[in-house]
């Protein structure tokens, strides 16, 4: 019988989006028959009380979605235990070993990255590490290339890489893996996916948000180590990676680590010319006003919590190509989204904009607030106008094969994908160690090159996207951000 742990199974990950996950995949019956979910945390609580606490959690998020019913709920209550433990001490976990039972056995540790080295030491030392176990980190580990090897070769002297489990939940996004399906599925894209059709690619993570209290963690990281350095660079690898020999798990992953190693270093002579580090200072928010970083923070701070930056890619596929990426709190939207911005028509037929203004085709992969693809393309306008008008029109591809209306076939947290994958050991959607060695490598690069220009954050207002340095990146290259104000 198997059994999932999660460590931390108490604290805001477990109980925002961990458990109302696996709820969703018990309502739709994909959980493994006989799977054992065990919470382990410090708190010293009853069994009794640790269910009630998960039923609160996760039963508003179940009827938001309309997926809320006592028979799944029984279900899934009949799969959960508890164990309060000290899960850095090898003593401490054998009752959580006795639980777990003979079994193979996943963890999740949903606790600070911090702590991963020690727990796993004493995983390893409770029996929990055996060769059917798997373990899954929560990026990102470390801050820098050198913690991360610290914590990994922790990890590696407790499992072999193939138990090894890196999450990044964007990766778990319906979108996110569609695009996969539609760069690889159809004629029609992957001969136009290079840099001989594509002009530049713009990858947008913003937030309206602030740091709020959890500036001690932020004030070490800030976005570039935060953001950037995982979620951006994973959603440019699956733009910019060529086609795999199959989707095996490793032949997937080979692909993204050859474009993080062809990503062009940035030295402290170009800092200024291809990066923007930007820290939000008072303004409104969602029609609110808002405080800065700084007095959030309560005193002075260098941290950027807004980065943006210019990638060149130095293969075949993509020189020429520039990559633009930004992630920050307190912007204008909420907005992960990844443009791809073809090249314009070569020569135009009409007459130079008195037949309407010919755009460029664009495809634009939304990932929230809402989960869309949709392409832009030059259409005519309808009417007996002897003198043909163009207008340019959005062709929605997500989800509207039968019917039109259609929406995604659920609102629900990308960590049920990622879930469900770790439990049947499925790496695909996983990062491996070479390549996080090598995003970690990269993102260094750009830390020194900040430093050693001296680089400080430019202010931006709150509700804004970003400094105005932001929009230059692009304009003096005759570009624009996929933004009103940007």
């Amino acid at each position: 019988m198997a059994a999932l742990v999660l460590f931390g199974g108490g604290g805001d990950l477990a109980m925002r989006m961990l458990l109302p996950s696996l709820y969703f995949l018990e309502h739709d019956g994909l959980l493994p028959d006989g799977l054992k979910i065990i919470g382990a945390a410090r708190s010293d609580e009853s069994r009794d009380d640790y269910v009630a606490k998960v039923r609160a959690s996760v039963e508003g998020k179940a009827k938001a979605d309309d997926a809320w019913t006592e028979a799944a709920w029984k279900r899934m209550e009949a799969r959960l235990d508890y164990v309060a433990v000290d899960a850095t001490s090898a003593e401490s976990l054998k009752p959580l070993k006795d639980k777990v039972g003979a079994g193979t056995c996943t963890s999740f540790l949903a606790v600070s990255p911090s702590l991963y080295a020690r727990i796993v030491t004493a995983m390893r030392a409770a029996g929990l590490a055996e060769a059917g176990d798997r373990v899954v980190l929560e990026k990102p580990v470390g801050r820098d290339l050198e913690s991360f090897r610290e914590i990994d070769d922790a990890v590696a002297d407790a499992f072999s890489e193939n138990q090894v489990f890196r999450i990044d939940h964007y990766l778990g996004k319906e979108t996110v893996q569609n695009l996969i399906a539609l760069r690889f599925g159809n004629t029609i894209f992957e001969p136009l996916w290079n840099s001989l059709s594509i002009d530049h690619v713009q990858i947008t993570v913003g937030e309206t948000v602030g740091v709020g209290d959890r500036w001690p963690y932020y004030d070490e990281y800030g976005a570039l180590r935060d953001m950037l350095q995982n979620h951006v660079l994973q959603l440019l690898c699956l733009v910019a990676m060529e086609p795999p020999s199959d989707l095996d798990p490793d032949s997937v992953r080979n692909e993204k680590v050859k474009v993080i190693r062809s990503l062009r270093p940035i030295t402290a002579h170009e800092a200024e010319r291809v990066t923007v580090r930007g820290q939000y200072v008072a303004g409104l928010s969602d029609g609110a006003s808002v405080e800065g970083y700084q007095t959030e923070r309560g005193q002075p701070s260098d941290t950027e919590t807004f980065v943006a930056v210019r990638v060149d890619i130095d293969n075949w596929r993509w020189a020429g190509t520039p990559f633009f990426l930004r992630t920050g709190k307190r912007l204008a939207e909420k907005r992960t989204e990844i443009v791809i911005q073809f090249k314009p028509v070569p020569h135009s037929i009409f007459d130079h904009g008195e037949r309407g203004h010919i755009a460029a085709n664009r495809l634009i992969i939304a990932l929230q607030p809402e989960e869309d693809i949709s392409l832009s393309v030059m259409n005519k306008k309808p009417g007996l106008d002897q003198r043909m008008q163009l207008q340019p029109i959005q062709m929605s591809l997500s989800w509207g094969q039968d019917d039109k209306g259609a929406k995604p076939p659920r609102r629900r947290v990308a960590y049920e994908r990622l879930l469900l994958d770790a439990l049947n050991g499925d790496s695909t959607l996983f990062v491996r160690r070479d390549e996080a060695e090598q995003a970690w490598k990269w993102i260094d690069e750009v830390s020194e090159a900040w430093e050693g220009a001296a680089f400080k954050p430019k202010d931006y207002v709150a509700g804004t996207w970003g400094p105005q340095e932001a929009g230059y990146l692009l304009s003096r290259t005759g570009r624009q951000w996929n933004s009103v104000d940007a």
